[in-house]
């Protein structure tokens, strides 16, 4: 039962803050990657390959 007393007891703002942030910067950067490898990256052009001599 003390497991539930800590998710009541509130955080301070900066904890909340900093979570907050890196949830942020790994649902970000989760998208990228999703994108660049995942399916969608078959719709993707290749610059080089379009001006390749």
């Amino acid at each position: 039962m003390e497991w539930f007393l800590i998710l009541i007891n509130p955080m301070e703002p900066a904890t909340v803050l900093s979570i907050s942030v890196a949830a942020v910067l790994l649902a970000v950067t989760g998208y990228s990657v999703y994108m660049s490898f995942g399916p969608p990256s078959k719709q993707l052009a290749d610059p080089f390959d379009d001006h390749e001599d």
